[in-house]
């Protein structure tokens, strides 16, 4: 499958575990287990970096198989509420990177264009979390493409 405004395949990413079961070496309990995304949670990290941290230094390759949860939903069930998305914080977090870096380098063409396209992803995803009812309805986020020109 093609990368959304490239001409190429996206062939670079890590390679899931083929098997849907607990791996046998796994000494650690459901509760355990839970404690310990709670903690990372309360350390601020996202729960992409939680899985990460679970598969290097706990030898844990994928929470889901194991507890037949997300670590979005075990957060939730928990009392950890993020405002919104992983994915579209991200690419809200590189907007606002970029247009700072656009404040003081104006003539930045190239980098003009980077930020329609990461805006572009930003409205396609934000109506799909207010499709699914993951943001609110009212959820906008101001492009600022229009100021710089």
């Amino acid at each position: 499958m093609a990368r959304i405004h490239a001409h190429t395949r996206g062939k670079s990413h890590s390679v899931r575990p083929t098997s849907k079961n607990a791996p046998p070496w796994l000494t650690s309990s459901h509760t355990e287990l839970t404690s310990i995304v709670i903690q990372l949670s309360k350390e601020g990290l996202t729960p992409s970096a939680i899985g990460t941290r679970m598969r290097d230094e706990y030898g844990i390759p994928l929470l889901k198989t194991i507890m037949d949860k997300t670590i979005t939903e075990i957060r939730s069930e928990n009392g950890i509420k993020q405002d919104m998305p992983e994915d579209l914080h991200q690419l809200v977090q590189k907007a606002l990177a970029l247009q700072r870096h656009l404040r003081t380098h104006n003539t930045d063409n190239r980098n003009v264009r980077s930020l329609e396209l990461i805006e572009a992803k930003i409205h396609r995803l934000s109506k799909y979390y207010k499709r699914n009812e993951k943001i609110p309805k009212h959820w906008k986020y101001a492009s600022v493409i229009a100021q710089l020109e």
